[in-house]
Protein backbone atom coordinates (compact mmCIF):
# COMPACT_ATOMS: atom_id res chain seq x y z
CA UNK A 1 0.00 0.00 0.00
CA UNK A 2 1.34 3.59 -1.18
CA UNK A 3 0.47 5.98 1.40
CA UNK A 4 0.66 10.29 0.77
CA UNK A 5 1.95 12.32 3.56
CA UNK A 6 1.71 16.19 3.95
CA UNK A 7 1.58 18.26 6.77
CA UNK A 8 2.85 21.54 8.17
CA UNK A 9 5.21 20.84 10.52
CA UNK A 10 4.31 22.73 13.23
CA UNK A 11 5.92 23.40 15.34
CA UNK A 12 9.55 22.08 14.65
CA UNK A 13 9.64 19.18 16.93
CA UNK A 14 6.70 17.23 15.29
CA UNK A 15 9.22 16.57 12.50
CA UNK A 16 10.54 13.83 15.29
CA UNK A 17 6.78 12.49 15.58
CA UNK A 18 6.20 12.29 11.27
CA UNK A 19 9.07 10.89 10.92
CA UNK A 20 8.36 7.76 13.68
CA UNK A 21 5.01 7.61 12.21
CA UNK A 22 6.86 7.23 8.31
CA UNK A 23 9.07 4.39 9.91
CA UNK A 24 5.79 2.33 11.83
CA UNK A 25 4.51 2.67 7.91
CA UNK A 26 7.51 0.67 6.93
CA UNK A 27 7.17 -1.49 9.58
CA UNK A 28 3.58 -2.69 8.56
CA UNK A 29 4.81 -2.78 4.66
CA UNK A 30 3.38 0.21 3.51
CA UNK A 31 5.12 2.87 1.52
CA UNK A 32 4.96 6.12 2.81
CA UNK A 33 5.31 8.89 0.19
CA UNK A 34 5.75 12.27 1.02
CA UNK A 35 4.62 15.64 0.03
CA UNK A 36 8.18 17.41 -1.35
CA UNK A 37 7.39 20.40 0.68
CA UNK A 38 7.02 18.09 3.89
CA UNK A 39 10.37 16.41 3.19
CA UNK A 40 11.97 19.65 2.57
CA UNK A 41 10.87 20.90 5.95
CA UNK A 42 12.16 17.84 8.00
CA UNK A 43 15.34 17.87 6.14
CA UNK A 44 15.87 21.73 7.45
CA UNK A 45 14.97 20.49 10.81
CA UNK A 46 17.53 18.28 10.48
CA UNK A 47 15.38 14.99 10.59
CA UNK A 48 15.99 12.68 7.47
CA UNK A 49 13.06 10.73 6.24
CA UNK A 50 13.18 6.61 6.66
CA UNK A 51 14.53 4.67 4.56
CA UNK A 52 12.22 3.24 1.33
CA UNK A 53 10.72 6.55 1.52
CA UNK A 54 9.49 8.44 -1.82
CA UNK A 55 8.81 12.03 -2.35
CA UNK A 56 6.66 12.82 -4.62
CA UNK A 57 5.43 16.61 -6.28
CA UNK A 58 1.66 15.58 -7.46
CA UNK A 59 -0.68 13.28 -6.00
CA UNK A 60 -1.85 12.62 -9.47
CA UNK A 61 1.72 10.94 -10.10
CA UNK A 62 2.28 8.98 -6.92
CA UNK A 63 -0.01 6.51 -7.92
CA UNK A 64 -1.32 6.27 -3.67
CA UNK A 65 -3.98 4.58 -2.73
CA UNK A 66 -4.00 6.68 0.73
CA UNK A 67 -3.54 9.87 2.12
CA UNK A 68 -2.57 11.01 5.10
CA UNK A 69 -2.77 14.34 6.88
CA UNK A 70 0.02 14.95 10.07
CA UNK A 71 -0.77 18.08 12.03
CA UNK A 72 -4.40 19.44 13.03
CA UNK A 73 -7.64 20.98 11.10
CA UNK A 74 -5.60 23.23 8.84
CA UNK A 75 -3.22 20.35 7.82
CA UNK A 76 -5.77 18.58 6.76
CA UNK A 77 -7.44 21.44 4.62
CA UNK A 78 -4.22 22.10 2.71
CA UNK A 79 -4.46 18.14 2.36
CA UNK A 80 -7.10 18.29 0.75
CA UNK A 81 -6.30 21.33 -1.37
CA UNK A 82 -3.00 19.25 -2.28
CA UNK A 83 -4.93 16.02 -3.68
CA UNK A 84 -6.97 18.38 -5.85
CA UNK A 85 -9.47 16.28 -8.04
CA UNK A 86 -7.50 12.89 -7.71
CA UNK A 87 -9.37 10.59 -5.75
CA UNK A 88 -7.54 9.72 -2.82
CA UNK A 89 -9.03 8.39 0.69
CA UNK A 90 -7.84 11.05 3.27
CA UNK A 91 -7.39 10.25 6.99
CA UNK A 92 -6.30 13.13 9.40
CA UNK A 93 -3.39 11.70 11.97
CA UNK A 94 -4.20 14.74 14.78
CA UNK A 95 -0.79 16.71 16.19
CA UNK A 96 -2.81 19.60 16.91
CA UNK A 97 -5.59 20.70 19.51
CA UNK A 98 -9.27 20.03 18.62
CA UNK A 99 -9.17 18.35 15.40
CA UNK A 100 -12.40 17.56 14.05
CA UNK A 101 -11.33 16.49 10.53
CA UNK A 102 -8.23 15.42 11.74
CA UNK A 103 -9.62 12.42 14.83
CA UNK A 104 -7.35 10.03 14.65
CA UNK A 105 -5.28 10.00 17.82
CA UNK A 106 -1.41 10.01 17.93
CA UNK A 107 -2.55 7.00 20.33
CA UNK A 108 -4.00 5.31 17.96
CA UNK A 109 -1.40 5.35 15.50
CA UNK A 110 -0.12 1.78 15.33
CA UNK A 111 -3.86 0.42 15.29
CA UNK A 112 -5.09 3.03 12.93
CA UNK A 113 -2.23 1.60 10.31
CA UNK A 114 -2.78 -1.95 10.60
CA UNK A 115 -6.30 -1.13 9.55
CA UNK A 116 -5.49 0.94 6.61
CA UNK A 117 -3.16 -1.66 5.40
CA UNK A 118 -5.50 -4.41 6.06
CA UNK A 119 -8.05 -1.84 4.67
CA UNK A 120 -10.39 -2.71 7.48
CA UNK A 121 -11.98 0.86 6.73
CA UNK A 122 -14.59 2.64 5.03
CA UNK A 123 -15.08 5.72 3.21
CA UNK A 124 -17.18 8.57 3.47
CA UNK A 125 -18.33 11.40 0.77
CA UNK A 126 -17.65 15.44 1.39
CA UNK A 127 -19.28 17.62 -0.64
CA UNK A 128 -16.51 20.76 -1.60
CA UNK A 129 -17.69 24.11 -2.52
CA UNK A 130 -16.40 25.88 -5.89
CA UNK A 131 -15.53 29.56 -6.14
CA UNK A 132 -15.71 31.32 -9.41
CA UNK A 133 -14.84 34.97 -10.20
CA UNK A 134 -11.80 35.45 -8.46
CA UNK A 135 -8.68 34.78 -10.37
CA UNK A 136 -6.36 34.85 -7.31
CA UNK A 137 -7.08 31.19 -6.41
CA UNK A 138 -6.48 30.06 -9.83
CA UNK A 139 -6.84 26.03 -10.03
CA UNK A 140 -7.26 26.16 -6.50
CA UNK A 141 -10.49 27.53 -6.51
CA UNK A 142 -12.48 24.53 -3.93
CA UNK A 143 -13.30 24.33 0.19
CA UNK A 144 -14.01 21.87 1.88
CA UNK A 145 -15.51 24.29 4.84
CA UNK A 146 -16.19 27.18 3.62
CA UNK A 147 -15.94 30.27 1.40
CA UNK A 148 -15.91 33.51 3.67
CA UNK A 149 -15.89 36.91 2.30
CA UNK A 150 -14.54 39.44 5.23
CA UNK A 151 -13.36 43.26 5.67
CA UNK A 152 -9.78 43.55 5.62
CA UNK A 153 -8.13 44.30 8.85
CA UNK A 154 -9.62 47.42 11.33
CA UNK A 155 -12.09 48.41 7.86
CA UNK A 156 -15.63 49.31 8.54
CA UNK A 157 -18.00 46.51 7.63
CA UNK A 158 -18.69 45.46 4.54
CA UNK A 159 -21.95 45.25 2.03
CA UNK A 160 -22.73 42.05 0.59
CA UNK A 161 -25.37 41.75 -1.88
CA UNK A 162 -26.42 38.09 -2.44
CA UNK A 163 -28.72 36.80 -4.91
CA UNK A 164 -29.60 33.09 -4.73
CA UNK A 165 -30.33 31.12 -8.26
CA UNK A 166 -30.98 34.19 -9.81
CA UNK A 167 -32.99 36.01 -7.17
CA UNK A 168 -32.51 38.65 -5.02
CA UNK A 169 -31.90 37.24 -1.20
CA UNK A 170 -30.67 39.93 1.00
CA UNK A 171 -27.93 42.76 1.39
CA UNK A 172 -25.59 41.50 4.65
CA UNK A 173 -23.95 44.76 6.71
CA UNK A 174 -21.80 42.81 8.74
CA UNK A 175 -17.79 42.28 8.88
CA UNK A 176 -17.99 39.59 6.52
CA UNK A 177 -20.20 36.39 5.27
CA UNK A 178 -19.52 32.62 5.47
CA UNK A 179 -21.10 29.96 2.91
CA UNK A 180 -20.49 26.50 4.64
CA UNK A 181 -20.48 23.14 3.31
CA UNK A 182 -21.59 20.44 5.45
CA UNK A 183 -18.44 19.55 6.58
CA UNK A 184 -17.66 22.96 7.36
CA UNK A 185 -20.94 23.29 9.37
CA UNK A 186 -18.67 22.82 12.83
CA UNK A 187 -15.67 25.43 12.24
CA UNK A 188 -16.16 29.24 11.56
CA UNK A 189 -19.91 29.15 11.08
CA UNK A 190 -20.52 27.34 14.01
CA UNK A 191 -18.23 29.91 16.15
CA UNK A 192 -20.43 32.80 14.04
CA UNK A 193 -23.86 31.20 15.77
CA UNK A 194 -24.66 29.19 12.10
CA UNK A 195 -26.41 25.42 13.03
CA UNK A 196 -24.34 21.92 12.73
CA UNK A 197 -25.36 19.58 10.09
CA UNK A 198 -24.93 15.81 9.35
CA UNK A 199 -22.27 15.94 7.21
CA UNK A 200 -24.41 14.18 4.38
CA UNK A 201 -26.80 16.66 4.03
CA UNK A 202 -27.41 18.42 0.71
CA UNK A 203 -27.82 21.72 2.01
CA UNK A 204 -25.40 25.07 1.98
CA UNK A 205 -25.26 27.68 5.07
CA UNK A 206 -25.22 31.09 4.69
CA UNK A 207 -23.67 32.56 7.97
CA UNK A 208 -23.23 36.66 8.48
CA UNK A 209 -20.14 37.31 10.47
CA UNK A 210 -21.54 39.88 13.10
CA UNK A 211 -24.50 41.32 11.11
CA UNK A 212 -24.90 45.09 11.83
CA UNK A 213 -28.87 44.28 11.65
CA UNK A 214 -29.47 41.74 14.18
CA UNK A 215 -32.54 39.84 12.75
CA UNK A 216 -30.06 38.84 9.99
CA UNK A 217 -29.59 35.05 10.75
CA UNK A 218 -27.87 31.93 9.27
CA UNK A 219 -30.40 30.22 6.25
CA UNK A 220 -29.68 26.78 5.13
CA UNK A 221 -30.36 26.37 1.34
CA UNK A 222 -30.27 23.54 -1.06
CA UNK A 223 -26.54 22.38 -1.80
CA UNK A 224 -27.70 22.18 -5.87
CA UNK A 225 -28.19 26.20 -5.24
CA UNK A 226 -25.33 28.86 -6.95
CA UNK A 227 -25.26 31.70 -4.38
CA UNK A 228 -23.93 35.23 -6.54
CA UNK A 229 -22.40 37.83 -4.66
CA UNK A 230 -21.18 41.28 -5.02
CA UNK A 231 -19.11 43.38 -2.54
CA UNK A 232 -18.69 46.79 -1.73
CA UNK A 233 -16.50 48.09 0.82
CA UNK A 234 -15.55 51.31 1.87
CA UNK A 235 -11.75 51.03 1.95
CA UNK A 236 -11.64 49.14 -1.46
CA UNK A 237 -9.98 45.68 -0.66
CA UNK A 238 -11.60 43.19 1.44
CA UNK A 239 -10.71 39.33 1.96
CA UNK A 240 -12.24 36.13 -0.07
CA UNK A 241 -11.03 33.37 1.74
CA UNK A 242 -11.28 29.46 0.56
CA UNK A 243 -10.63 27.20 3.94
CA UNK A 244 -7.20 28.98 4.79
CA UNK A 245 -6.53 30.47 1.86
CA UNK A 246 -7.08 33.80 1.25
CA UNK A 247 -6.69 36.82 -1.27
CA UNK A 248 -7.22 40.46 -0.91
CA UNK A 249 -9.52 41.76 -3.45
CA UNK A 250 -9.41 45.60 -4.71
CA UNK A 251 -12.43 45.59 -6.90
CA UNK A 252 -16.08 43.96 -7.08
CA UNK A 253 -16.33 41.66 -9.06
CA UNK A 254 -19.66 39.39 -9.11
CA UNK A 255 -18.72 35.74 -7.03
CA UNK A 256 -20.78 33.04 -7.80
CA UNK A 257 -20.06 30.06 -4.99
CA UNK A 258 -21.70 26.38 -6.00
CA UNK A 259 -20.81 22.86 -4.96
CA UNK A 260 -18.01 21.26 -6.80
CA UNK A 261 -18.41 18.29 -9.02
CA UNK A 262 -16.15 16.43 -7.26
CA UNK A 263 -15.93 15.35 -3.29
CA UNK A 264 -13.43 14.64 -1.21
CA UNK A 265 -12.90 10.70 0.25
CA UNK A 266 -12.69 10.60 3.90
CA UNK A 267 -11.64 7.21 5.60
CA UNK A 268 -13.98 6.37 8.81
CA UNK A 269 -12.06 3.85 10.58
CA UNK A 270 -13.98 1.33 13.20
CA UNK A 271 -15.26 3.33 15.89
CA UNK A 272 -15.25 6.46 13.94
CA UNK A 273 -18.29 8.40 13.36
CA UNK A 274 -19.99 11.83 13.48
CA UNK A 275 -21.75 11.78 16.19
CA UNK A 276 -19.18 10.57 18.43
CA UNK A 277 -16.53 13.21 17.15
CA UNK A 278 -19.43 15.70 17.86
CA UNK A 279 -19.98 14.50 21.39
CA UNK A 280 -16.15 13.85 22.03
CA UNK A 281 -15.44 18.02 20.75
CA UNK A 282 -18.40 19.52 22.06
CA UNK A 283 -18.52 17.86 25.43
CA UNK A 284 -22.05 16.78 24.61
CA UNK A 285 -23.55 14.88 27.33
CA UNK A 286 -20.90 16.09 29.94
CA UNK A 287 -22.41 17.02 33.27
CA UNK A 288 -20.31 19.84 34.47
CA UNK A 289 -21.43 19.70 37.97
CA UNK A 290 -20.21 16.51 38.38
CA UNK A 291 -17.76 15.69 35.66
CA UNK A 292 -19.64 12.78 34.82
CA UNK A 293 -21.10 11.92 31.26
CA UNK A 294 -24.93 11.15 30.45
CA UNK A 295 -25.53 8.80 28.09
Amino acid sequence: MRIGISGRLYPPSAAATISSIMARMVAVGATPVVEQGLARRMAETGMPLPADTEVMQRPEEARLDLMVSMGGDGSFLDSVDFIGRASVPMLGINLGRLGYLSNTRIEDVDSALRAMVERRFTTEERTLLTLQGCPGFDAHDTALNEVTIHKRDGAAMISVHAHLDGRFLNTYWADGLIISTPTGSTAYSLSCGGPILAPDCDAMVITPIAPHNLNVRPLVVPGKSTLTLKVDARSEKYLVNLDSRSVVMDHAPDLHVRRAQHTVKLVQLEGQDFLDTLRNKLNWGLDVRSGMGNR
